[in-house]
C-alpha cells in the first residue's frame, strides 16, 4: 500500500508564502485569455484521454483502462500535449484556435517539472511559423506587464522580457558554441552520419556513449554547449531544427535538412516549442513509426499510433502551431524558483507503507 505524507503546501503558512505567486498566476491567466480574444481565437478544450498520448521518444505517458456499456475494455492514455485534438479541430475547419489545459507526463518532477502542468498551445491556419516567434515575445512582455516585472531572473541568469527574442539557428549555435558542423551529418532525405556527429563532439569536449545514437549525441550537445549560452541577456528563439529533430514540423522550403521548429528560451528555462506543421499524413506515419521504434530500443515500449489522427492530418490546411509551458511562464514573471510555488495544487508524492 502507499500513502501519501501530509502535503505542506496547504497548510496556512505555507500558502501564505506561496499566494503571491499563485495570484499572480491568476492575472497572467486573464490577461493571456483576453489577449487571444483580442486576437480572434477561439478557446478550445480537448479530450484528456487519448488512443495516443503523443509519439515522441523520450515522452513517457499515464495510461488507463476505459471500460464500455457491455464492460468491453481497452487502453487509453492522458495526451502529454493537446497537440492532436487541436490539429482535429483545425481539420475541422477551425482556423484560430488556443487550447489552455492540463498535460500529463510521467517520470518528471523538479524544480521546472511536474507530472502534471498546464500546457498553452495556439495554432494558426495559414499563418507562418515566423509569425509565432513575435506571438511568443508578446507574451513574455504580458506576462511581465501583468506581474509588474522588470526582468526576468531565473539560474543566476536574468532577461529583460520587453526586449525582441534574438534568433539563432541550430547550425549557427553548434557552430559558434561548439565548433561544430552540424548540417553536415545530416542528409536531404533525413538520414544521419552518427560517426560523424561523434568525432566532432568527442572533440568539443562532449561525453559520447558507445550506445548514443545519433539524436542521443545531438542533445548532449545541446545541453551541454548551446542551452547554457542562450536566453541571457535577452529571450531568445532557437530555430531551423534538423529535420531529424522534428517529427511533427514540415521541412523549410528549399533547405530539405531543416524543419519548421523553433523554442523560445529565457534564462536558459526552455518556454515554447513550436512548429510549421507538417499535414502529410504518410509521412507523419513514416516519422511515428521511427519514434517509437527509437523508444521500444531505449525503453522496451511502444505506444499506439493514433490513426484517425493520421486520416484528420491530410484534410488539415497549411497551419502553424506552438506550445508554451504556461507554469514556467508564471514562475519567470512572478520571480518563483520551482514550479510548485505556481501551482495551486500540487501532486501529492507517494512513499510506501
Amino acid at each position: 500500500m502507499q500513502h501519501t505524507e501530509a502535503s505542506p503546501w496547504w497548510a496556512p503558512d505555507k500558502h501564505a508564502d506561496r499566494r503571491p505567486f499563485l495570484t499572480a498566476r491568476a492575472a497572467i491567466t486573464r490577461a493571456v485569455r483576453a489577449w487571444f480574444d483580442a486576437k480572434g481565437f477561439t478557446e478550445v478544450e480537448t479530450a484528456a484521454l487519448q488512443v495516443s498520448p503523443g509519439n515522441e521518444t523520450h515522452l513517457h505517458a499515464f495510461r488507463t483502462e476505459i471500460v464500455g456499456p457491455a464492460g468491453e475494455r481497452a487502453s487509453l492514455y492522458l495526451h502529454t500535449s493537446p497537440e492532436f485534438g487541436c490539429k482535429t479541430l483545425l481539420a475541422a475547419g477551425e482556423t484560430r484556435i488556443f487550447n489552455m489545459g492540463k498535460v500529463w507526463r510521467n517520470g518528471e518532477r523538479g524544480a521546472l517539472h511536474h507530472p502534471e502542468f498546464t500546457m498553452l498551445e495556439w495554432y494558426r491556419a495559414g499563418e507562418r511559423y515566423e509569425t509565432l516567434m513575435k506571438d511568443c515575445g508578446d507574451l513574455l512582455r504580458l506576462a511581465a506587464e501583468t506581474a509588474g516585472a522588470k526582468s526576468f531572473r531565473f539560474g543566476g541568469r536574468e532577461i529583460d522580457p520587453f526586449e525582441e527574442p534574438e534568433r539563432v539557428t541550430l547550425a549557427e549555435g553548434f557552430s559558434q558554441l561548439a565548433g561544430i558542423d552540424l548540417l553536415a551529418t545530416v542528409a536531404d532525405d533525413g538520414s544521419t552520419d552518427r560517426e560523424g556527429l561523434a568525432a566532432q563532439a568527442r572533440a568539443a569536449g562532449v561525453r559520447v556513449a558507445a550506445d548514443d545514437g545519433w539524436s542521443d549525441v545531438f542533445t548532449r550537445v545541446l545541453v551541454d554547449k548551446v542551452e547554457p549560452a542562450i536566453g541571457n541577456g535577452r529571450a531568445t528563439v532557437l530555430c531551423e531544427y534538423p529535420a531529424p529533430e522534428a517529427a511533427l514540423a514540415r521541412r523549410k522550403p528549399g533547405e530539405p535538412k531543416v524543419a519548421e521548429r523553433f523554442e523560445l528560451y529565457a534564462c536558459g528555462v526552455e518556454l515554447a516549442n513550436a512548429f510549421g506543421e507538417l499535414t502529410d499524413p504518410a509521412e507523419q506515419r513514416r516519422r511515428f513509426e521511427a519514434d517509437e521504434a527509437e523508444r521500444e530500443r531505449i525503453y522496451g515500449e511502444r505506444y499506439p499510433i493514433d490513426n484517425d489522427f493520421l486520416v484528420a492530418l491530410g484534410h488539415m490546411p497549411p497551419a502553424s502551431g506552438s506550445a508554451l509551458g504556461f507554469d514556467r511562464l508564471v514562475m519567470l514573471a512572478a520571480g518563483a524558483q520551482r514550479i510548485e510555488q505556481v501551482l495551486w495544487t500540487p501532486v501529492p508524492v507517494p512513499v510506501p507503507g
